[in-house]
């Protein structure tokens, strides 16, 4: 359970502040409250019961704020207490602090003030667990829930790392940023934190690529009647969707600049207003967020704003590309064959051994997705037998861009040109080399790499030979 869905846990004698504090509480959206009067309840509703915070005073009958606060500390180490008491002495206060206490605060106490505190209480519990959480995920190297990454196929270590960091964080309220390159599988990990978190509501993803400030507004905060010409009846947003689930912000490093603006807001304060509303509404909506983009760069290009970047980035989650985790392409490829297979009615075509080996030396800007895509064509175009390596070899002289493809050692390193300039013959037979070590000696393979004929290849070959 998330620290969001915890109660918060008020003690005190005086029925008057509890019911005052509970009331400031739900207004700033804290639902989950549990009050106790009786200071010899506390400890029993803790043993049954796991809370976010408790919020203790100090001088009550039974036991003491003190003798409670030293006894959940040392029982419930988890629990972040805030002593909340009439008694402004910095001597007490200090006690208090070395006793475990999260804070001291003096009553009456502000609002902000108040809330705040529970605030920082909330991320702390957040942090504790987080790390605790990823420690022994380190130790064990063992999933809670591998049923949940099972739509993930991958047996990267990289990708394993990403599966350990999200068991950590998925309980987490805060925000999720994600990053990567198109077609890694970023909704993919996005509806994984959504099941992972526990969160009773919905999984709502929206693109929000190309969207104006309006249709922005609209489409996630809803309207009231009249807000604009056609408006003829009140429309929820998406965000209304969301409650108490997930809302999933696809694409959002194109957003525009008023549109950040009013995402800031729903992240800092959790209130949002509908189009032709001056009445702001609540959300309890987790976000999450996705971008190819360098969000870096568009920071830097002032496309993008640093504070909306740094909310997001709460938890940072990137994916790597497919090309920096290429044992996965065999099992890509098996699977992607029988979807393909399954999905256009055929039988699922035998492989050439040299197909593996191919697919292995393409860099992949397109990822995932791009090799699902080859993988559907050759199975289309497939008749019978074994499938065709024509359309593959076709597709990558086609697509490959030279930026990405895997780099050659430059002539300087290659050679000590300051001793020797290198002949044609010498580079050449580097580059023959380089292109039989890429393809594991699959000559038809090298030529492709190489841009000539097999023949070509194996008559430069023959000449090497000694005679």
């Amino acid at each position: 359970m998330s620290n969001s869905a915890l109660p918060i846990v008020l003690i005190d004698d005086e029925q008057e502040i509890l019911f005052s504090y509970s009331v400031t509480l739900k207004s700033a959206g804290i639902e989950h409250i549990l009050t106790v009067q009786d200071s010899r309840q506390a400890l029993p509703l803790l043993k049954e019961q796991d809370v976010a915070v408790v919020v203790l005073d100090l001088i009550m009958p039974y036991l003491s704020g003190t003798e409670l606060l030293t006894k959940i500390n040392r029982d419930f180490p988890h629990i972040p207490v805030i002593i909340m008491t009439a008694v402004n002495e910095l001597e007490r206060a200090v006690e208090c602090m070395k006793a475990g206490a999260s804070d001291y605060l003096v009553k009456p106490v502000e609002k902000s003030r108040f809330i705040s505190s529970i605030q920082r209480a909330l991320e702390l519990r957040n942090l504790r667990n987080e790390v605790s959480s990823l420690r022994q995920h380190l130790l064990t190297d063992q999933l809670e829930h591998e049923e949940v990454f099972s739509s993930i196929i991958t047996k990267s270590k990289k990708m394993r790392a990403v599966f350990h960091y999200l068991e950590a964080i998925a309980k987490s309220p805060k925000p999720v940023f994600i990053t990567g390159e198109t077609g890694t599988g970023k909704e993919l990990i996005a509806k994984s934190i959504h099941q992972l978190s526990g969160l009773k509501g919905s999984f709502i993803a929206v693109n929000v690529a190309g969207l104006d400030d309006t249709m922005f507004s609209d489409t996630l905060f809803g309207h009231k009647k009249g807000a604009f010409t056609g408006a003829d009846k009140e429309r929820d947003g998406l965000i209304v969707q969301a409650s108490e689930g997930t809302l999933l912000l696809d694409e959002i490093g194109d957003l525009n600049e008023s549109s950040q603006i009013k995402l800031l807001r729903l992240l800092e304060e959790k209130t949002y207003y509908p189009l032709g509303s001056d009445i702001s509404e609540k959300s309890n909506a987790r976000i999450i967020a996705n971008s190819n983009h360098d969000i870096q760069k568009q920071i830097s290009d002032g496309k993008f704003r640093k504070d909306l970047y740094y909310r997001l980035c709460s938890h940072h989650i990137h994916i790597p590309p497919l090309r920096e985790r290429l044992e996965d392409v065999p099992l890509l490829i098996n699977y992607f064959l029988e979807d393909a297979a399954r999905s256009l009615k055929k039988r699922i075509p035998s492989t050439p051994p040299d197909l593996i080996t191919l697919l292995l030396n393409y860099p992949y800007p397109g990822n995932i997705r791009e090799l699902q895509a080859v993988i559907f064509d050759a199975v289309t175009q497939h008749k019978s037998g074994v499938l065709s390596l024509d359309s593959f070899k076709k597709f990558i002289k086609q697509k490959s861009p030279p930026e990405l493809l895997p780099k050659v050692q430059d002539v300087n390193s290659m050679f000590d040109i300051s001793a020797h300039f290198p002949t044609l013959k010498e580079v050449e037979d580097y580059l023959i080399s380089e292109a039989l070590k890429r393809s594991n000696n699959n000559q038809g393979i090298a030529a492709s790499l190489l841009g000539i004929t097999r023949q070509a290849l194996n008559k430069r070959l023959t000449r090497k030979k000694p005679k």
